[in-house]
């Protein structure tokens, strides 16, 4: 029962779910933001209505899903004072640096820039209204790039100097967290990711409506795009991801030999990687599995003979450095999400490659399957994201600041398990609630398509009836 309101424990799960529940915002009013913008484009461009429609009917989507993001947001910078106030302490000087200007410069430009993209429609000529979906993009882009550099000090401590006296570390040079190894080869992968993630949306909106033979002048390109767009970004994630996993294995080698569950350090051929294990995941027992050879080699070191460091020989490292411990994550955790990550986001592109193929020349299946199919993968990416979130945190512990600053030691003194209970409590009821709204309000839009064609000035060229869009 003790365990089971530890303090510790609790706020772990809580931030896990709280945090995963905010992050199934994120990904969509990144790519969402940056779809629009490229509709609103080709409209400009083209001054075919399609597009117009496009525009208005997944910037309503993005608006939707942007609204609750912010909102599920907040919790997060409370959960830091109330269930983390000494690991707030100890890093607050250098954290709070990155999310500061998060919140003054990139949010405050996309508070801005969406203001005047929803109101100035029929103000604003074609080519600056356009520049402020852009740079509503922008900002979204620009927010997680200050998010990603403030997670990347967890995982990377640089930019500071420790204050024993004080007990906690400060910050010396702010250009060095921003620019950050780890930061500069997670933002690049987190982005296209959300890119994988908005396209699945798109592709599962557009597959519900062609299913029903309805909107078929502006389903048809939106799926493509959706298609292409996730096949694009698929490869751009693969190759983003190979660059942070080199940065993985430079800072962090145990979460590289704890996503291979590899307790012996090994090169070459035997440096293998694992694509399906049967039996304990921890290497206890084997009982059968998929190996390439070579291939974890390849992922760590960029060479077919490097060696990769093993979780017996780390583990012994790191006793000499930072004292008796267990340094290893839980490796069933970091071992499957590693895999689910990979996996789903595969399944994916495979998914948008069939699809490619059964569409094209204007084909339009008959089977059902095939738009259920397309319909219900949308979920596929989101959840790749989230297991490779899991899997940068978890294979994080023992540490919260890695080398620092152990998860343990950076919980609320002063908190309970009951406290933390009754929140936990408290913040489901609360995201319960605002789950069905966000459900109902997407699942509406959604399934009423895009509007009919907006009238457009003579003059102008804009939007004569622009207050009825939103």
């Amino acid at each position: 029962m003790n365990d089971l309101l530890s303090p510790l424990v609790l706020s772990q799960w809580q931030f896990g779910l709280t945090t995963i529940y905010h992050f199934l915002f994120v990904p969509i009013t990144i790519g969402m933001a940056t779809t629009t913008a490229v509709f609103q484009t080709a409209w400009v461009r083209t001054s075919k209505a399609k597009y117009l429609q496009l525009t208005h009917f997944f910037g309503k989507l993005f608006l939707i899903n942007f609204a609750m993001g912010v909102v599920t947001g907040i919790v997060q910078e409370f959960q830091f004072g109330m269930n983390w106030s000494t690991y707030s302490r100890f890093v607050g000087d250098v954290f709070g640096a990155p999310l500061a200007l998060e919140g003054l410069l990139a949010f405050f430009l996309e508070a801005t820039f969406i203001g005047l993209w929803i109101f100035g429609w029929d103000k604003l000529p074609r080519g600056l209204h356009l520049a402020t979906i852009w740079l509503t993009a922008v900002g979204t882009i620009l927010s997680a790039y200050f998010i990603i550099a403030a997670n990347a000090f967890m995982q990377n401590p640089v930019g500071f100097e420790l204050n024993k006296v004080r007990g906690r570390a400060e910050l010396t040079d702010i250009w060095a967290v921003l620019s950050n190894k780890v930061a500069l080869a997670a933002f690049p992968h987190t982005i296209v990711a959300s890119f994988m993630v908005s396209a699945a949306l798109v592709i599962c909106v557009a597959a519900w409506h062609l299913a029903r033979n309805q909107h078929l002048d502006t389903m048809r390109p939106a799926i493509k795009f959706g298609m292409w767009t996730m096949i694009g970004a698929g490869i751009l994630t693969v190759l983003t991801g190979d660059q942070l996993g080199l940065a993985m294995v430079s800072t962090q080698p145990m979460k590289m030999a704890a996503a291979e569950a590899l307790y012996k350090t090994s090169s070459g051929a035997d440096a293998s990687f694992s694509i399906f294990t049967l039996g304990t995941p921890d290497g206890v027992s084997e009982l059968f599995s998929i190996r390439i050879p070579y291939l974890l080699s390849f992922l760590s070191t960029h060479t077919l003979n490097g060696t990769v460091e093993g979780i017996n020989d780390l583990q012994s490292q790191y006793t000499t450095l930072y004292g008796p411990g267990d340094y290893t994550p839980v490796i069933w955790v970091t071992y499957w999400a590693f895999r689910w990550m990979i996996g789903l986001g595969l399944l994916s592109v495979i998914i948008s490659i069939v699809g490619l193929w059964l569409i094209r020349g204007g084909r339009m299946p008959k089977q059902r399957w095939v738009w259920r199919v397309a319909v219900w993968a949308f979920p596929l990416p989101l959840a790749a994201m989230i297991m490779g979130w899991i899997f940068t945190e978890m294979g994080r512990q023992p540490w919260i600041v890695f080398s620092l600053l152990k998860t343990k030691d950076g919980v609320s003194p002063n908190i309970t398990g009951l406290d933390v209970l009754i929140s936990i409590i408290a913040f489901t009821l609360i995201y319960g609630a605002l789950a069905v709204v966000e459900f109902r309000l997407i699942k509406r839009a959604a399934q009423k398509g895009p509007d009919d064609a907006v009238p457009l000035d003579d003059t102008s060229g804009r939007p004569s009836d622009a207050v009825t869009v939103y």
